[in-house]
């Protein structure tokens, strides 16, 4: 009888990150271990004089990588029959776009004596949200210039991206900039490191980062031509052969395991290391996406994940975050779409609101559950952290309306969840008006799995089915799924997600009274979508959010 063979998924989160070792036959998960980043507020290093300032410095995943993968064997070598030499590939997934600026080498520049310490030269998280100047500059200069750019990711360039935060620093902090041989991505730079070659210009890049951030795309060459970056400053366009010119699908081996972490991790050196790509798009794998699913990730923000046929009229949704070749699935468009937040609001009212701890979540979740669909009378907006899709503005803001002197917490906090839940709809209504069928929605994370009356709400809002999948660990699930991938286990991605993908645990059904009221709040949740929303809207009323940011920031400052 043939041996068993594993692969290892490493999922880099915001605030820690985890591995998994998972059979490639059966898909189970056979052991797993979690390191917190030490750095920072869990991770997450701030400016306080700018709070849109959101870093991490690289060392944290030097010793994450090591503590995982090295905890997960130690868990798994108690389990009979598992030894590491039946390790035959990794996978890596990490947050993005988090971009990191190195010198030739490809060591990060804070790293280096003369950047410790500099925020500037350590890796800008993915919701670092300064470059929004830069961003909307971007997106004026792609539309009279290469409106084809845009295309691709939804017709509006974000602040959480790519070249957006290159020119911020390079605006804010020349000589980081002027020090840094290069830019890597997050999801680069893991593979990078396990495969022994950081060298900026040969190692392997993720089609997902590339085309889902940094305006990459074959039909146009790869990255942005030199002439359109320099239109952003010449010195962006003299960086653009220290970029790149080629990416690759996670099914990709990026290398073999290289000797020195081998050793640092006790595994077999020279096994496989496919491409890295982003968190979300690989928990959209390991969940089992296919066409006609969609795979949603909840947590502090959310992440929509799903699949599109090439021949398709996907290429073209406005408002999404990416629409890339081979990003999710190899051989489909991968489609992605999101929310700023949706848990961090659900945290901003119970600590900065209520003034509470943890605890009153639960409170509040009990207390909302006996609520009906419209009975509070409150309607609100879920831009406490902007609105990444459809509308992509960083710059818009929450709303309450409809208080009274008998509104309670219980009330606003249902709200707060309907809120999202209609932002979610939203966005699945756009995928639909082009063509995308979205015939089964799956959400992964801790909160699918904890909060029912959220599941529900979710349900009932949007007419349709909503399951659990029964794996904790999506995100890692489908790293190791393309471990198995690059190391030849299985052919291609569809067959090892038929071995290894996550099952569903749990389904929500909508009930039709509930959907029948949420309908009609939901068109007004829209008016107020669209009022708020859309510049030049007959009853536009966006500059008004924008006008008290103008305020608070002069008055602050």
């Amino acid at each position: 009888m043939a041996e068993t063979r594993y692969a290892i998924g490493v999922d880099f989160g915001t605030n820690s990150v985890r591995a998994l070792i998972v059979d490639v036959e059966t898909g189970e998960e056979v052991a797993t271990a979690v390191h917190d980043y030490t750095r920072g507020e869990h991770g997450v290093i701030s400016d306080p004089d700018n709070p849109h300032v959101a870093r991490q410095d690289p060392a944290d995943y030097h010793e994450g990588l090591e503590a995982s993968i090295s905890g997960a064997l130690s868990m798994a070598r108690s389990r009979q029959g598992f030894a590491p030499q039946r390790v035959v590939g990794i996978g890596v997934d990490t947050t993005g776009s988090t971009p990191i600026p190195v010198n030739a080498a490809g060591v990060p520049l804070c790293m280096t004596p003369a950047f410790a310490g500099n925020l500037n030269a350590m890796a800008w998280l993915w919701k670092d949200h300064s470059g929004m100047d830069e961003a909307e500059r971007i997106t004026r200069i792609a539309s009279d210039l290469r409106p084809n750019y845009l295309q691709r990711c939804g017709g509006t360039y974000s602040s959480e991206w790519f070249f957006s935060k290159i020119w911020h620093c390079l605006n804010t902090d020349p000589a980081v900039f002027d020090a840094a041989h290069s830019w890597v991505e997050f999801c680069d730079y893991i593979p990078a490191l396990l495969v022994g070659n950081t060298d900026p210009i040969r190692m392997k890049r993720s089609v997902c980062a590339a085309g889902h951030k940094a305006m990459y795309a074959a039909d146009w060459g790869g990255l942005p031509d030199a002439e359109f970056l320099s239109a952003l400053d010449p010195r962006i366009g003299a960086l653009r052969p220290r970029l790149y010119d080629h990416a690759d699908s996670s099914d990709v081996r990026a290398g073999g395991l290289c000797p020195e972490w081998a050793e640092r991790l006790g595994l077999p050196s020279g096994i496989a290391v496919a491409v890295g790509a982003f968190d979300a798009h690989l928990g959209g794998v390991g969940a089992g996406v296919k066409l006609g699913t969609l795979v949603k990730i909840i947590g502090t923000s959310t992440c929509d994940i799903t699949i599109a046929s090439r021949d398709s009229d996907a290429a073209n949704i406005p408002g999404v975050c990416g629409v890339v070749d081979g990003s999710v699935v190899p051989g489909y468009w991968g489609i992605e779409a999101g929310q700023s937040a949706v848990g961090d609001i659900f945290n901003w009212f119970v600590t900065e609101v209520c003034e509470a701890g943890p605890d009153m979540h639960d409170t509040l979740t009990r207390r909302a559950a006996d609520l009906r669909p419209g009975q509070s009378g409150l309607l609100a907006l879920d831009w406490n952290n902007g609105n990444r899709t459809i509308l992509v503005d960083a710059r818009l803001t929450g709303l309450l309306l409809g208080q009274t002197l008998h509104t309670t917490r219980a009330e606003i906090y249902r709200t707060l969840i309907e809120a999202t839940a209609f932002g979610a709809h939203t966005i699945l209504n756009r995928l639909r008006e082009y063509g995308v069928p979205i015939e089964q929605t799956i959400a992964c994370g801790g909160i699918a799995e904890k909060n029912a009356l959220l599941m529900q709400i979710y349900a009932d809002v949007d007419g349709q089915p909503i399951s659990v999948a029964d794996s904790s660990q999506t995100c890692a699930l489908g790293a190791a799924i393309f471990g198995a991938v690059a190391a030849g286990a299985h052919p291609n991605t569809e067959s090892a997600q038929k071995s290894m993908a996550a099952g569903v645990s749990a389904t929500y059904r909508p009930d039709p009274d509930r959907h029948k009221t949420y309908r009609e709040l939901h068109g007004l949740y829209m008016r107020l979508h669209d009022c708020f929303g859309i510049a030049g809207h007959a009853d536009a009323l966006g500059d008004v959010m924008k006008s008290l940011l103008q305020i608070k920031q002069r008055v602050e400052g």
